[in-house]
C-alpha cells in the first residue's frame, strides 16, 4: 500500500489517512485470511467496543481454550477438513486478542451459568485447563466474571443464552445476537435490544459477584 502511494506521489495527511483506511478495512475483514466466509457475529464483534455475553451450556469464545473450542467444534455436524477445523479454532482464539489489547481494546461482561463450569466438553483434562484459563481472564481489567448458581433454579432466561454488542463513539445501535442449534438471529430494533438489556440485567442480579465467581471457577478447576 505504502510502495503504491508513493508512486502515484501521494504524501501528507491524504498519506496517512489513506494508510489508516487500509489498515481498518484489512482488520475489519481479518476473518478471511483463515477461510471464514459466512462470519456475520465475528464482523459485528470485531466492530464493537463492549460485548456482554449469557452462556448456559457452554464456557463464551472468548474465553475458550483452543482444545475447549476444538472439542465443541468437533460436536457439531458440520462437514469439515482438518484444516477448516484448525482454521476455526486459531479465528476463535485470534479473537480474544482484543481482551489485551492497547489499541483496540474489547469490553467484555460475562455471565455464564454453573452448568457450562460443570460440562466435560473435551473431557476431564481440557475443561480443568479451561477452568484455569477463565480464572486467568476474569483478572483482566478488560472482563468482568460473573456466574449464575445452580441454585438460582428458574431465571430470566432459561430458554436461551445471548449476546448484547454496544459500539461505543461509532454511533451505531447496539445489537442483540441469539445462537441457537439451527443457525443464529441478530436483532437491533430498539424493542428487541431494550428487551434483550433487561433480561442480561435480570439475570445479572441472580448471579455471584465477580470475586465470588473467580472463588468458585478456580474452586472448581482444583477439584
Amino acid at each position: 500500500m505504502k510502495s503504491m502511494l508513493d508512486v502515484y506521489d501521494v504524501g501528507g495527511d491524504r498519506w496517512t489517512e489513506l494508510v489508516d483506511l487500509a489498515r481498518e478495512a484489512a482488520q475489519r475483514g481479518w476473518w478471511r485470511a483463515y477461510g471464514l466466509g459466512n462470519t456475520s457475529y465475528i464482523a459485528f464483534e470485531t466492530e464493537a467496543a463492549r460485548v456482554q455475553d449469557f452462556t448456559i451450556t457452554y464456557v463464551p469464545g472468548l474465553l475458550q481454550t483452543a482444545d475447549y473450542a476444538r472439542a465443541m467444534m468437533r460436536a457439531v455436524p458440520v462437514r469439515r477438513s482438518a484444516e477448516d477445523l484448525d482454521n476455526e479454532v486459531a479465528a476463535r482464539l485470534y479473537r480474544q486478542r482484543r481482551l489485551t489489547s492497547v489499541e483496540d481494546p474489547l469490553e467484555l461482561m460475562v455471565v455464564v451459568d454453573e452448568s457450562a463450569l460443570l460440562r466435560p466438553v473435551g473431557g476431564p483434562r481440557v475443561l480443568r485447563a479451561q477452568l484455569s484459563q477463565i480464572g486467568e481472564l476474569a483478572a483482566l481489567e478488560t472482563v468482568t466474571l460473573h456466574v449464575l448458581p445452580a441454585a438460582v433454579g428458574a431465571h430470566a432466561a432459561l430458554p436461551s443464552g445471548f449476546t448484547i454488542l454496544n459500539y461505543g463513539d461509532l454511533g451505531e445501535p447496539d445489537m442483540a445476537y441469539v445462537e441457537h442449534t439451527l443457525g443464529a438471529l441478530s436483532l437491533d430494533k430498539d424493542g428487541d435490544v431494550a428487551r434483550a438489556r433487561l433480561t442480561f440485567e435480570r439475570v445479572l442480579s441472580d448471579a455471584l459477584d465477580p470475586a465470588e465467581s473467580v472463588a468458585l471457577v478456580r474452586r472448581l478447576a482444583g477439584s
